[in-house]
């Protein structure tokens, strides 16, 4: 699953960079190209300053290096904050990322299926294809009261997130 995760990263990524968009984006699509080409030291370079600035598209590849252990040793906490640098941004590959740590509880002291179904359903929000199948697997691990509590959360989130949808 994971696996599958860094290819939709990488395509996501590269489908979101605006041809002449500039500097970043051009670095963007060099360090994706890395690794592609499985230079992963080199791409983590080239994500470096591009995630100091801020860059999402950055910050989620750098989480899908630390979650695969691409060109570092493999971290699921360090991902897990990765991945939640670029969700807040509004990344929606990232988002899938953060509810598949909270689903499954890794680099955690547990699972919390209320914070993993509101970042899934926020990643639909954004556009990830994805996130509507994992909406409807964790939904099921879910009781009643879980599923009312993060419909609340996804109200509040989705306003500051995604304030034009």
């Amino acid at each position: 699953m994971i696996r599958k995760r860094i290819w939709a990263a990488l395509l996501v990524t590269g489908l979101t960079i605006a041809p002449g968009a500039g500097f970043a984006n051009s670095a963007l699509e060099a360090a994706r190209d890395l690794m592609e080409a499985n230079r992963f030291a080199d791409a983590k370079a080239a994500l470096d300053p591009l995630a100091r600035s801020g860059n999402a598209d950055a910050e989620e590849l750098i989480g899908v290096m630390y979650a695969m252990g691409l060109g570092v040793e493999r971290d699921h906490r360090r991902a897990f904050e990765w991945y939640l640098r670029a969700s807040m941004k509004g990344h929606p590959g990232a988002q899938s990322g953060v509810g598949w740590y909270y689903e499954v509880g890794l680099g955690m002291p547990a699972p919390d299926l209320v914070r993993a179904y509101m970042w899934y359903a926020l990643s639909a929000v954004g556009g990830d294809p994805d996130a509507a199948i994992s909406q409807e697997e964790v939904i099921k691990k879910m009781t009643a009261e879980q599923i009312a509590a993060a419909h609340v959360l996804v109200h509040d989130y989705r306003a500051w997130i995604y304030p034009f949808r």
